[in-house]
């Protein structure tokens, strides 16, 4: 007989390190990655998991360069940081947690970090460069890769 113990799955929140999203969540993650989409020298990736400094993330939305699709061989975690990072606090996150991943993040060669706040429709861009702005409303402007997105149309 086999005696083997079957541990639990991972919860959503092991797994990635983070709440598991909300309905508001989810539709500013869709729209705002809509708006991304729309730069073609971009490709917007949505949960994707990374290994950055041997450390583990899943930012929202990751934006990297442009580059074709390889279907036949599938990478399960990146290590290669994206050019911007997003991530859209969920009602139970916390403020520092959010704020410890947006340091981890630049540090790890992130250029830009878009923190997304649904309950007060804003967005926060941090630059490795040191700088930081909030929009709360009209066009948010990347400034290191001139993405743009419209708050109108990530908060509807």
């Amino acid at each position: 007989m086999n005696n083997a113990v079957l541990e639990s799955p991972l919860t959503y929140e092991q797994e990635r390190g983070k709440p598991m999203p909300s309905e508001n969540h989810a539709i500013v993650q869709m729209n705002l990655g809509i708006e991304f989409a729309k730069n073609k020298q971009y490709r917007v990736l949505s949960e994707l998991s990374l290994e950055l400094q041997g450390r583990p993330f899943t930012p929202d939305l990751s934006v990297y360069p442009r580059k074709p699709a390889d279907f036949r061989h599938d990478n399960i975690r990146v290590t290669e940081p994206p050019l911007v990072a997003v991530e859209i606090f969920s009602p139970t996150q916390g403020y520092q947690e959010v704020l410890d991943k947006v340091d981890a993040y630049l540090s790890s060669g992130v250029k830009t970090c878009w923190v997304v706040n649904p309950a007060l429709r804003t967005i926060t861009i941090f630059s490795c460069a040191g700088t930081e702005k909030t929009y709360t409303e009209g066009q948010a402007v990347d400034p290191a890769l001139g993405l743009t997105a419209d708050l109108g149309v990530v908060f509807s």
